[in-house]
Formats: C-alpha cells, structure tokens, sequence
C-alpha cells in the first residue's frame, strides 16, 4: 500500500522537476519515514548509494500523509527548493538548517508556493498557490489511498486508555489518583542535527552521528 504513495511521490518529483526547475535537479531518493514533528527534510549529505552514484535524500513524514494531495507535493517542492538551493550555491536558511531566509522565499514563490513567516523558523510555512494545484491536476496526481502512519498517536491514546482520562491509574482501585515518585532533575543539553533538525538530550557531552544525514549533532545554543 505504502508503494503506491512512494509511487505518486516520485511520479510527482518528476512532474515539479520539468515544470518548474528545466529538468536541473538530479535523481534523489525520496523515502516515507517516521517524522512526526516535521512534515518532510531534505538533507545536506547524500546519505544514499545506487551503485557507484550517491544521492540526496528528501523524507516525507509518515504521520503526516492525511493532508490533501496538494499539500503533501507542497512539502515535496519545498524540499525541491531546498535541493535547488544547495545545488546553486544559494544561501536559503541559517541556524543550521531551521531558520528560513528571504532567499528560500523568493525561490519557493518562484515555484508555485505561498510562503508566510512563523516565529523561530523564518519564512517556512509552505502552500500551495492556485497554478500550483492545477498542475497536479493536469498531471493527474492524486491520493492512491487514504493512508497514514497513526502510530504515535494511537501509543498515546492507548496509555490514556489504559490510565483512564481523569487522571486515575486504572489499577488503583476506587478511582484514587496515583502520584508517581518525584525524579531528580539532571542538567542536560540538546543535540540537533544541523540538517535535518532531528534532536535528543544527553546529560553529558557526547559525539555522535546524525545517520539520516551523516552529519555530527551539536548542542543547540540557548
């Protein structure tokens, strides 16, 4: 089932690649994985090898795939842009990777995106304008399915079936809240990829590498 949607993706890749880049971007790997704070990245490092020849990737977010059509290939040209950009040597973005510049703006609206500002990350909020939805339809790009990884959400449903809603535990009997044990608080630090914006905290200094993007994390400035 999830073939099909990688299907529309890549059919889509090339569609936006002739109709608005001149057929300049280069073949990419375009993977649906688990992202669930992003709706899709490009990365900075070509993190996949087809034989001899080593590509970029753009991830689409699995939690994320029950938007309209025209918004899910919205993000796909965004990350196009982003893809364009690194290609042109065009600075797009600036606090490793997150912040969106003025340059990503004119590029994006270049290519059928309307892009408005959100505080922290710049210019980045992505739709699609009118011509843009008319060339998926010309193309026929459209949903397969109605498909959607669902999982975090339904962990998260399912621990508040399991716990009850009105803050009792389900196994305290007689509805008597059960107040969990303080835990120690420990000074720790972010980690941020600085391509892909993935993240974790360590309680110490610690070298390790992004594997989506064979990028090193570094600790987020306060």
């Amino acid at each position: 089932m999830l073939k099909n949607m990688q299907e529309v993706l890549e059919y889509g890749f090339g569609v936006l690649n002739k109709v608005y880049f001149n057929n300049e971007l280069p073949p990419i790997v375009i993977s649906i994985m688990s992202s669930p704070r992003t709706n899709g990245h490009f990365t900075c490092g070509r993190v996949w090898r087809a034989e001899e020849t080593l590509m970029h990737e753009i991830n689409i977010s699995a939690e994320h795939l029950d938007r309209p059509i025209e918004n899910i290939m919205a993000t796909l040209q965004h990350e196009m842009v982003h893809y364009y950009c690194q290609i042109n040597g065009i600075a797009d973005t600036s606090q490793y990777g997150r912040y969106h510049n003025k340059n990503f703006k004119v590029e994006a609206e270049n290519r059928g995106l309307i892009i408005t500002r959100a505080d922290g990350i710049g210019w980045s909020v992505t739709q699609p304008n009118k011509y843009f939805i008319e060339v998926l339809k010309e193309h026929g790009i459209e949903k397969p399915m109605d498909i959607n990884r669902d999982g975090l959400l339904l962990d998260i449903l399912g621990k508040l079936g399991k716990g009850g809603t009105d803050g009792t535990d389900g196994i305290g009997g007689a509805g008597v809240p059960i107040t969990p044990p303080k835990k120690p608080k420990q000074s720790t630090r972010k980690y941020i990829c600085p391509c892909c914006r993935n993240s974790f905290r360590a309680t110490k200094e610690i070298n390790v590498m992004c594997m989506d993007c064979n990028e090193q994390f570094i600790v987020e400035e306060k």
